[in-house]
Parts: C-alpha cells; sequence; structure tokens
C-alpha cells in the first residue's frame, strides 16, 4: 500500500476532487440544518416523532410524514422545493461517497493498470445511482 501525496494545486482531476469533498461535506451539513429546521417550521416539533424529522432531513419524501398527525400532508410538503432539496443531497452524498471509495481503491490498487477498470466501475455505479435516486424522488 502507497502513502498518497496532497494533490497539487492547479485544474487536475485529483485537486477538484479533493477540493469538492471538503465544499460537498459542508453542504450536506448546510442541506441538513435547512432540512431540519424547514421540518419544525412546518410543524413536525408538534407533529411528529424525531425518528421521523431526522428521515425528513436526509431523505425529505411527503411519504415518510404521511402516517403522523399532520391533516395535508402535500399543503407544506409535497413541492418542488423539497424535490431540489431530495436532488442535491442526493448529488452531493452519493459523489461524496463514490469519491471517497474511488481514493480507497486506488490507495490500494497502486498504478496499475486496474485503476482504470476501477474508475469505470465506480463511475458506472456513481451514474446507476443517481439515476435510479432521481427517478425514486420524481416518482415519489
Amino acid at each position: 500500500m502507497t502513502t498518497r501525496s496532497a494533490p497539487r494545486i492547479g485544474f487536475s482531476f485529483e485537486y477538484l476532487m479533493w477540493v469538492f469533498t471538503r465544499i460537498s461535506a459542508v453542504a450536506l451539513f448546510i442541506l441538513a440544518i435547512i432540512g431540519i429546521v424547514s421540518a419544525f417550521y412546518l410543524g413536525a416539533r408538534t407533529q411528529t416523532d424525531v425518528g421521523t424529522v431526522l428521515r425528513w432531513t436526509f431523505f425529505p419524501n411527503p411519504n415518510h410524514v404521511v402516517n403522523s398527525d399532520i391533516p395535508d400532508v402535500t399543503v407544506g410538503w409535497a413541492n418542488a422545493f423539497w424535490q431540489v432539496m431530495q436532488m442535491l443531497i442526493l448529488f452531493f452524498g452519493v459523489t461524496h461517497g463514490m469519491n471517497g471509495l474511488r481514493v480507497v481503491v486506488e490507495d490500494r490498487l497502486g498504478a496499475t493498470w486496474a485503476r482504470i477498470f476501477w474508475r469505470g466501475l465506480i463511475f458506472l455505479l456513481w451514474l446507476f445511482i443517481l439515476i435510479v435516486g432521481v427517478y425514486v424522488i420524481l416518482a415519489s
């Protein structure tokens, strides 16, 4: 196993992904805070339990609050704002995770021909998860 050096500053793939990982982590925190605050504003503090609020925060889906005490879910919860939130969380979370997987695999492999194969496989997995995730978001 080799030790990975810090990426050189410039427009290389490694440096851009290093920066993206830091930005996506901050973006996920901000989206989680927006989700919690919005859920509380829409009545979650009195009409749902903690598990429902946390599910809503990380995957804001109107089906998560259907069985709660909220009389009409579609008024504040089922709109385009929450779909955009879901897609942002999906994109940042999956891309952040797949980049971490890529770094771990490349650290383990070193500079071999298998690196190209694994990069392609991880890219296809990333693409598949995003397509399925967007389908689930738009279909629910």
